[in-house]
């Protein structure tokens, strides 16, 4: 890219150029070119004469907000590139409907024009690049965009990575060593130690924290409440809230993919609450028993992690990655729908009981929502300056959530609303019924018998198989390559962090945390660059380009979980119904890219409509709803399990998880193998570049 190199060391770049049309890109770059001696003043006019003449032929804005004006006139000798980028873009009417920013505005003598045919392929070849257009965005001086470029050759010189050995599955291969995986991932992730925590500092982050702030808070709360109620609050608000905060800290400094947000998780939930409700019947005391299990599951998970264990996820595909991320979204979407509908079911059930609070409520939840969903759609948006946009898109959900709660505190005096439920002390919740006191933080797991404590390991071993499914089928929903993650995936070295969590959660008796699949995405979303794809059919959609990989983001947001517990009565004024609708945006939001959800929308769309997708061009439309008909029955056979009133059957709910590996291999005997890789691919490189347009 060396007439790139030649424009920046011949000073013939303009960062951050105000200007407001066409004509005053072309007034400053000339100006510029003068007053450096690379062109004469008085060939001024004749250069800014043929670049308007070719302007009149046809726009030179070619798309991905790029513009290559260019003139070939008599009176220059040598040729020259001029790189502009402008502070604000300008819209040019480009193809692709997008206002342009970046300008390569090509000079040089008449003969020169096929010359600059080579020029134009590497102007191409550079915009293309995902992570060198953003680069080019946030450069502030010649060494940036020197160092950019330098970055650009170095990832399109370098080996490249076999099929076989993605960066999705770069932690996915057989080390043959003891503990091998957990220290090829800590050599992977280390060198990067230090740059995860500087890059947490930018304006991506502070809206990320803020929003994904009350978007952890609210499950944490929510679940713990849950699990207070259904194990007689042997385990309950304040437990979560601080195995929550100090986890996620935890795991946000040590773990090694540090976007993985930990929580707690429906699942586990439910056995936690099948496992009292065992304790309960059998006699046997529930929080030693739990201290017990949590240590078992400890070092299951040590073992797993020791032997490389996450290797066996290569046998789980786009087919079952995608199936879970849609229950987990459902699971949110589910609780936030089930609050509101109870909100009614008690309002109606009683003919003395106002129903404003009902109306209120679900008022509070449909306005977040579509605040939330409304405000992160902004950057679209024709109206406001471009900051602006951004401000609206990136804080869309606190917003929201600020809205709601001020109609919520207008009309405090006239209709009582559920607020978040919260302890008045930092304590734990249960207290002993014969002292009256609460218990001791450290759970004595002596009491149990050496019979019990050899009898734990079997519920110990259902518990280790969900947290590594959840945890490491989470792992690769956020290393997906669509999502544009550099830094590298670390599977056993987090599995390892989790199980050390796992047993420093038993022996406080706090709840065991593990990696949330809906907060995680919406972490990774929060902190996305994303540009807008133009379809062929004229349809939009939305492409990451660049996510602010960082520690310091996780690390903040659980510290902040931590500070809450001492300004709990503040969070006690925020209504439940807000949350509710956080949950729904969250579970909404989650779905986004899941192609499954858009493969199900083909079975309500009139044929002649399908979008052009890489997988419709080239799979036979009868393949693909079989596929995906499939993975509906697969969807709605772990709902109902998960909804079964029969505990055994929930209990088994990660076998259930670990079925969809051969149900996808049995579809190898019936449907045809290359139909079955393109539905299958984790990403969607292979898309044609006529079918889409990018927006830089």
């Amino acid at each position: 890219m060396q007439f790139f190199v030649n424009a920046l060391n011949d000073d013939a770049f303009l960062l951050d150029l105000e200007a407001g049309s066409l004509d005053e890109v072309f007034s400053a770059t000339l100006d510029h070119l003068v007053s450096r001696d690379l062109l004469n003043a008085e060939h001024r006019e004749t250069v800014r004469a043929a670049l308007w003449e070719r302007e009149k032929v046809a726009s030179t804005a070619i798309g991905q907000s790029v513009s290559i004006p260019h003139a070939y006139v008599a009176e220059l000798k040598q040729p020259l590139v001029f790189f502009v980028r402008l502070r604000k873009p300008l819209n040019l009417g480009a193809l692709d409907g997008i206002p342009t920013r970046f300008f390569f505005i090509l000079l040089g003598p008449v003969d020169y024009a096929s010359e600059h045919l080579d020029t134009l392929t590497q102007i191409a070849r550079l915009m293309s690049d995902d992570e060198f257009r953003y680069e080019l965005t946030a450069a502030h001086s010649r060494s940036d965009l020197l160092e950019s470029l330098s970055r650009f050759v170095k990832r399109h010189t370098e080996p490249k990575v076999s099929p076989e050995k993605t960066l999705e599955e770069e932690g996915l291969v057989f080390s043959g060593r003891f503990f091998g995986g957990v220290r090829d991932d800590f050599a992977r992730r280390i060198v990067h130690y230090r740059d995860d925590w500087a890059r947490g500092w930018c304006g991506k982050s502070f809206s990320a924290i803020v929003f994904l702030f009350f978007a952890c808070l609210a499950p944490a709360v929510t679940f713990g409440g849950i699990m207070g109620a259904i194990t007689n609050q042997q385990i309950g608000v304040v437990e979560m809230l601080v195995a929550t905060a100090f986890g996620g800290m935890f795991y946000a400094a040590l773990g090694g993919q540090p976007l993985i947000l930990l929580g707690g998780v429906g699942p586990l939930l439910v056995f936690t609450g099948i496992l009292y409700e065992l304790c309960l019947e059998t006699g046997i005391p529930f929080l030693p028993m739990y201290q017990w299990i949590g240590f078992w599951t400890a070092l299951i998970l040590l073992i797993l992690a020791a032997f490389d264990a996450s290797c066996l996820m290569r046998y789980f595909t786009r087919f079952s990655d995608d199936v879970f991320s849609a229950l987990m979204s459902l699971i949110f979407i589910y609780e936030a729908v089930k609050a509101i509908v109870y909100l009614f079911q008690e309002s109606f059930g009683n003919e003395s009981v106002n129903h404003d609070k009902a109306f209120l409520s679900l008022i509070l939840a449909v306005g977040t929502f579509s605040i939330a969903l409304n405000l992160s759609r902004f950057r679209r948006s024709r109206y406001l300056v471009p900051w602006m946009r951004e401000f609206l898109s990136d804080f869309g959900p606190t917003i929201a959530i600020t809205i709601m709660a001020i109609i919520a505190f207008i009309f405090r005096d006239e209709i009582h609303l559920d607020q978040l439920a919260v302890p008045g002390s930092i304590r734990p919740t249960y207290v002993e019924p014969e002292s009256g006191l609460p218990r001791s933080w450290i759970v004595d797991g002596s009491q149990l018998s050496p019979q019990l404590k050899m009898l734990a390991i079997l519920p110990a071993f259902l518990t280790s198989v969900l947290i590594f499914l959840v945890q490491n089928v989470t792992s690769r929903l956020i290393n997906n390559p669509d999502l544009k993650l550099k830094k590298g995936a670390a599977y056993h070295l987090d599995l390892t962090v989790i199980a050390i969590l796992v047993a420093i959660c038993s022996i406080f008796g706090l709840p065991w945390l593990v990696a949330a699949t809906v907060r995680s995405l919406a972490h990774v979303r929060g902190l996305a660059n994303v540009e807008e794809v133009l379809l062929s059919s004229g349809e939009t959609k939305e492409r990451i380009v660049h996510v602010e990989e960082n520690r310091l983001t996780p690390f903040l947001i659980h510290a902040l979980i931590g500070v809450s517990l001492v300004a709990l009565h503040l969070l006690a004024m925020t209504p439940m119904a807000v949350l509710f609708g956080l949950f729904l945006y969250m579970g909404v939001v989650s779905l986004t890219g899941n192609q499954f959800i858009e493969r199900l929308n083909l079975w309500l769309m009139d044929s002649a409509l399908y979008p052009s997708t890489h997988y419709i061009r080239r799979v036979p439309i009868r393949i693909i709803h079989i596929f995906t008909f499939v993975q509906f029955c697969s969807l709605v056979a772990l709902c109902l399990i998960n909804l079964s009133p029969v505990k055994w059957i929930r209990l088994t709910f990660p076998l259930f998880i670990v079925l969809l590996v051969p149900i996808r291999y049995l579809l190898n005997r019936i449907l045809p193998a290359e139909d079955l890789k393109i539905l299958d691919a984790q990403t969607d490189m292979e898309l044609d570049d006529e079918e889409l347009h990018w927006a830089g």
